[in-house]
Order: C-alpha cells, then sequence, then structure tokens
C-alpha cells in the first residue's frame, strides 16, 4: 500500500513539473475575473449595494459607469498587473507593443468604413433606435453621450484584453497557435444568453478575432474591431432619434447629421 502511494505521489510530482504556472494561473484568473464580473459589476449591484451608500441616483448614468469601469479594471488593470508583476512579461509578450501595426492600420482603415455604413443602415431599424443607446439619456444628451460612450470604450478595453490579451498571449507559450482556439472557447459560452444566431457566430467571431491579434502581435487592433460597431450605432441612432430622419440615401444623412 505504501510503495503504492509513493509511486502516486511521483506521478503528481512529475506531473506538476511539466505545468506552465503562468498558463495555469491566467486561465484559473481569467474565470475568478468573469464571475468577480458578474457577481459586483453588473449594475444590478451598484443599485442596491453601491448607489445606497453615497446617496446616489440607482438608475441612468451612474450604474453604467459602474458596469463599464469595472470590466475595465476586471478586465485590463488586474490581468496586466498579474503578467507584468507577476510573471515579469515584457508589454511585447502581454500583447500590448505595437505589434504589426501596419498591418493592422490596413485592417482597420477597410473595416471601419464598413462598420460606418453597415450601422447607418442598421440605424433605419425602429428596433435598433429602440434599443441604442442602451441608456437613453445618452441619445437626448450629448454630454452624458460622449461619457457613456468613453466608459464604454474602457468596457471594450477590458472585455478584449480579458480574453485576446490576457488569456492569448498569457497562455501562447504552452499553447502555441492553439491559443487561439482556448481563449474563443470562455468568449463564445459568455453570448449563451444572446440570440441564438449570434452566440452561433461568437464561436466564430471569437477564433477570429483571436487569429487577428495572433497575426497583429498586438491586442489592440481587437479594440476598434469590436467597439466601433456598437459606438457608431450608437451615434447614428441617437442623431436619428433627434432628428426624426428616416431613410438611407445622402438626403436622409444630411438630415441627420443637422442634429449633431
Amino acid at each position: 500500500m505504501s510503495l503504492s502511494l509513493h509511486a502516486e505521489w511521483n506521478r503528481i510530482r512529475q506531473a506538476a513539473r511539466r505545468i506552465d504556472i503562468q498558463a495555469a494561473v491566467v486561465v484559473l484568473a481569467a474565470a475568478l475575473l468573469v464571475i468577480l464580473q458578474m457577481k459586483w459589476g453588473d449594475r444590478g449591484f451598484f443599485r442596491t449595494d453601491i448607489a445606497p451608500l453615497f446617496d446616489l441616483e440607482a438608475r441612468g448614468l451612474g450604474a453604467w459607469i459602474w458596469w463599464f469601469s469595472v470590466q475595465g479594471v476586471l478586465g485590463f488593470v488586474i490581468p496586466v498587473g498579474i503578467l507584468k508583476f507577476g510573471f515579469k512579461a515584457s508589454w511585447t509578450d502581454m500583447g500590448l507593443g505595437l505589434g504589426d501595426y501596419s498591418f493592422a492600420l490596413k485592417v482597420t482603415a477597410v473595416y471601419l468604413p464598413l462598420v460606418l455604413v453597415g450601422t447607418w443602415v442598421l440605424s433605419d431599424s425602429s428596433a435598433f433606435q429602440s434599443s441604442y443607446p442602451h441608456l437613453r439619456e445618452a441619445g437626448n444628451d450629448w454630454n452624458v453621450f460622449f461619457i457613456y460612450e468613453a466608459f464604454f470604450l474602457l468596457y471594450w478595453i477590458g472585455w478584449e484584453y480579458l480574453w485576446r490579451g490576457f488569456v492569448l498571449f498569457g497562455t501562447a507559450r504552452a499553447f502555441g497557435v492553439m491559443a487561439i482556439f482556448i481563449q474563443a472557447m470562455p468568449f463564445a459560452i459568455m453570448h449563451f444568453d444572446k440570440p441564438f444566431p449570434e452566440a452561433l457566430l461568437s464561436i466564430v467571431g471569437g477564433v477570429a478575432l483571436g487569429a487577428l491579434v495572433w497575426r497583429s502581435k498586438s491586442f489592440w487592433i481587437a479594440v476598434p474591431i469590436h467597439a466601433a460597431q456598437m459606438i457608431m450605432l450608437d451615434f447614428w441612432c441617437s442623431l436619428r432619434g433627434r432628428t426624426g430622419a428616416t431613410g438611407l440615401g445622402l438626403d436622409a444623412l444630411e438630415h441627420v447629421l443637422k442634429g449633431f
């Protein structure tokens, strides 16, 4: 019996030596950070636990700033701290360098005009106008709009870095190019409550965006790719709501821009 336990202990020790500590910490930390975001980072927690402490308006801009800010801290600040101070990683190794910026700029230059046109078309739908911006006050007040979108951008930095930075680059040493698929899996699972087609597309999108970041050697390309579509949709829907403009032609565009 003692010989059997000794043999098993040796197997455990040998297996432990093969574990890449950084990859293990990154994967487990990412899971913990998602749990913390869901527990303490949502607007419901702000309304019930934060706003009453400081006599703040429980609904409205403050709740959205809380959600966006917590995601920025949990998705970007803490992961960067883990890699930088816990594992002495360089900015490049963390995906925060410039990478192949020439390639990234070319992709962005092609992508953003498509987003500009695509969101303009979508904004003509009453369903989209009733949903975006999610904070209705942002659609009626430009000061609120720009504050809301600035923190929304912080949210996207946190959301994208958690997967396309922390998990992708944090596990790359252990898994190589397979890290693209590792980061895509939890990203897709986080879309479980979305409409079924969107949930399925999140699998493809997660892999594609991970591959783009891998090719660019920098996480920064992921931010405009993912955030631009939401911010531009908010922008167009806000303008349409202000002006009542409908249609997709130049006349409609001219009418809409008068609201800016």
